[in-house]
């Protein structure tokens, strides 16, 4: 049954004329009529009946009446309910990150909403293929997602705020050929061999780019997907790969250095991605602010 035709009837009862709910409702006689009618033909009994020139309800009628209150009582406890829970500050709040940015985002992430008052966070790696960031925001309510700059945008169906702008460099060994320029160009790199991702992540079309700037296909010897791993084999020689300059940085004693490329400009779009519902609650807006706090350089 349609709520709006139960408080109808319920004001009925209460009001005692059709009148009288049409000015309590600021709609028109004729209007309360239409829904009561609306609402009998759900049922197979009267619910109102003409006493005089007044439309009183019938025993039936004050019934439904009496359970429309009750539904109404339910309504409103149950709206109170979802209230509290958008504005609860300390609500819980799932997120979920590509391996990296997880690296990057969540201790810090973690020690900046420790304290009392603060949400709940339960954190998630989830390393997809570009394309199937967006569905992730369906089972988490923040998603940390990269892109590169140069692809096509998240869809509009979700809501997609900035988080970083970062170059992609190139990673060599320390005691590379090239590991003492400032920066390197394709032209030096054709005959290297490359640390590529998994297909359908975002870097492998960074590489293809280098590839078409080269006019020939560069050498793939591994494929790895985790930053750190790909270090490994970088720092052990000879082979080299794409880094992001800021979330993949390499740490002292790593063994490894990052090269700006001098010809060409590579770069990615980390992101945090989530349903436009999401953002009404204060707990998930209080959690994009930490991260947009502490974000890195762009």
């Amino acid at each position: 049954m349609d709520l709006h035709q139960l408080r109808l009837l319920r004001e009925l009862g209460e009001r005692g004329s059709l009148a009288a709910v049409a000015r309590a409702l600021h709609v028109s006689p004729s209007a309360v009529s239409q829904q009561l009618t609306a609402l009998q033909r759900r049922v197979e009994v009267p619910l109102t009946e003409r006493r005089g020139r007044t439309l009183v309800l019938t025993g039936a009628g004050q019934a439904l009446a009496e359970a429309a209150m009750q539904i109404g009582v339910a309504m409103s406890s149950a709206e109170q309910a979802v209230n509290r829970y958008v504005q609860d500050p300390t609500a819980t709040v799932s997120i979920s990150a590509f391996t990296s940015a997880g690296l990057s985002y969540f201790g810090r992430l973690l020690r900046d909403l420790a304290g009392e008052g603060n949400p709940r966070l339960v954190c998630h790696d989830r390393d997809v293929g570009q394309d199937g960031f967006p569905a992730l925001t369906a089972d988490y309510d923040l998603v940390i997602a990269h892109r590169l700059e140069h692809s096509a945008p998240w869809p509009a169906s979700i809501t997609a705020l900035p988080l970083v702008r970062e170059p992609l460099d190139v990673a060599m060994a320390c005691d590379h050929r090239l590991a003492g320029q400032p920066a390197v160009s394709v032209a030096e790199l054709i005959d290297e061999q490359w640390v590529s991702v998994q297909d359908g992540f975002p870097l492998v079309a960074a590489l293809e780019s280098i590839a078409v700037h080269a006019g020939k296909p560069l050498d793939i010897t591994h494929r790895i997907n985790e930053f750190f791993v790909a270090a490994a084999i970088v720092a052990a020689g000879p082979a080299l790969a794409l880094m992001p300059r800021y979330t993949a940085a390499p740490h002292p004693g790593s063994g490894i250095v990052l090269k700006p490329l001098s010809d060409l400009h590579l770069g990615r779009c980390v992101d945090i991605l989530c349903r436009p519902e999401a953002l009404h609650r204060t707990a998930v807006r209080t959690v994009v602010n930490a991260l947009r706090g502490s974000a890195l350089p762009t």
